[in-house]
């Protein structure tokens, strides 16, 4: 019955908007174009623009066609709440103080692309997943919305018990049925998909798909049943998410707001399975980006090798919105708008100095003593990634015996575990949850699952130098705590919930861990 009732509540909303006729006065407010921002909860870069064979996704391949599709887009912490972090300012991780981290209190002093743009005439709102988790407030303590106004209340029976009952598409109408008509607005679609957990199965059960599909298993995990399994379900719920896209471009275009809107589908990192989310290796931080904007962007169909990092989407919005930067009231950015490469009719590098990307982390999701990080910093440049490791005595996962908590449960997690539980192989379980060292240097030309460390061969090590140089003086410019000597400010920030985690969790107190498996915890 509710898909009945929200599809009618569409097509009245579509008829009534069709039957207006903009004035002139409206068309010129609406001068700036609308900017509709959507993001994935964990998609890497399986998308059928990109190659993906088994995963199909014509909505977003529609984005990429008549638009732009990024081949080197980065994010610089890949873990959701800081990632989406440096989306909505402009600075990177290490520049954001407490939002550096996960599930924290943002501060206060930071502003947002989303109020800054409802600060100057935008009509602002989201649904689904906007900065999460954690938890934004004013300094008087009320709620804060990052990403505008929320817009959920029409719901959808989903096709799992994985997915979101949240009617996107629905959500979006209803918003834009809302909206004064005269102003320029901006919507946040944040997909709860393909995060975790997953139906086990259903992409085979309901999407049709066969182990056979998958062409290759990444190297950092065995080739087997389970994890061919376990990569189709994630693999089932990007083409939910796709299919909601290609719902919302259809309302775009029967309301005529398409070529007048800016739209950029991205995804805050890499797929939820070990090795990947919560990492700093090249499947963890390279996302998908297209770009489309049909009355902004030149020479569509382009395929764009700058390195570019979501440090630059917050300059970008605000800068097509009409906005100086300056007198928006947000923090120096770090990022620099992509408006010249939309003005630009030449495909691959189309600014030299676009030649590097900076990544790095501090504390994700607690399981250590005294609630300590993973302190990473690393450098994308050319084919090669580097990484610092700050402690590599730490477990980089969080601990055996809190479950190895920075990395979501599944199917995969648990058959990585008990190959090494059970005597069976160590190789895997190493290459996921054992220790690293303190310097990491990956060709990710010849080596994209990044297995085969460089740092010490002696044929590298002129490069290993040049690049561990170049990182400490970017982010030494950028005033990273962790270059003064002072990284040990990043974890002194309270987390929201499961303050003490560690030494509460060894006393025996029940603790919510929800996110993963109860046969994770080691002894």
């Amino acid at each position: 019955m509710k898909i009945l009732v929200n599809t009618k509540i569409t097509w009245v909303f579509l008829l009534l908007v069709a039957c207006q006729k903009p004035s002139k006065q409206t068309q010129a407010q609406n001068e700036h174009p609308n900017i509709l921002f959507i993001i994935a909860d964990d998609a890497g870069l399986d998308m059928s623009a990109y190659g993906s064979t088994w995963v199909k996704t014509p909505a977003f391949d529609r984005i990429a066609r008549e638009g732009l599709l990024f081949q080197k887009a980065y994010t610089p912490n890949a873990k959701c709440a800081p990632s989406r972090a440096v989306l909505l300012t402009g600075r990177n991780p290490w520049q954001l103080e407490a939002a550096m981290n996960h599930n924290i209190y943002f501060p206060t002093q930071f502003k947002t692309y989303m109020e800054a743009l409802a600060e100057n005439g935008y009509t602002t709102g989201c649904t689904g997943k906007g900065y999460a988790p954690g938890k934004a407030l004013e300094a008087q303590g009320n709620p804060r919305p990052l990403t505008g106004k929320a817009f959920d209340a029409f719901k959808t029976t989903p096709p799992t018990t994985g997915i979101s009952a949240n009617d996107y598409a629905a959500n979006f109408d209803d918003f834009l049925s809302k909206r004064p008509q005269d102003k320029p607005w901006a919507f946040w679609l944040g997909f709860a998909e393909p995060h975790r957990d997953y139906e086990f199965g259903s992409g085979i059960r309901k999407g049709g798909k066969t182990l056979g599909m998958i062409p290759r298993v990444p190297a950092y995990y065995p080739d087997s049943a389970t994890v061919r399994t376990d990569l189709l379900d994630y693999a089932f719920e990007i083409e939910y998410m796709d299919a909601q896209i290609g719902k919302v471009l259809q309302t775009l275009e029967q309301t005529g707001q398409l070529d007048n809107t800016l739209i950029v589908v991205t995804s805050d990192h890499g797929m939820p399975f070990p090795r990947v989310k919560g990492n700093q290796y090249e499947p963890a931080n390279h996302v998908p980006l297209a770009i489309l904007w049909k009355k902004g962007i030149q020479a569509a169909g382009r395929k764009i090798n700058d390195f570019v990092s979501f440090a630059d989407l917050a300059p970008t919005f605000l800068e097509v919105a009409g906005i100086e930067w300056q007198k928006s009231g947000m923090s120096p950015a770090v990022g620099r708008s992509l408006s010249s490469i939309f003005q630009s009719r030449q495909a691959g590098q189309v600014e030299k100095d676009r030649d590097f990307v900076l990544v790095g982390q501090e504390r994700h999701d607690v399981g250590r003593p005294h609630d300590a990080g993973y302190p990473v910093r690393g450098i994308y440049e050319g084919n090669y990634l580097y990484l610092r490791n700050y402690e590599p005595s730490r477990w980089p996962a969080c601990n055996p015996e809190t479950g190895y908590l920075n990395c979501d449960g599944g199917p995969t997690k648990t058959l990585l575990l008990n190959l090494r539980r059970n005597g069976v192989d160590t190789t895997y379980w190493q290459m996921n949850f054992g220790f690293r060292p303190s310097e990491e240097l990956y060709d990710i030309a010849k080596d994209p699952d990044c297995v085969r460390n460089l740092a010490q061969a002696p044929e590298y090590k002129a490069v290993a130098k040049r690049l561990s140089r170049r990182m400490i003086q970017e982010l030494t410019k950028q005033d990273d705590w962790r270059m003064q000597g002072k990284g040990e400010r990043y974890e002194q920030y309270p987390v929201v919930e499961n303050l003490n985690f560690y030494e509460r969790f060894m006393k025996g107190e029940k603790l919510p861990t929800g996110w993963v498996n109860e046969s994770d915890y080691e002894k």
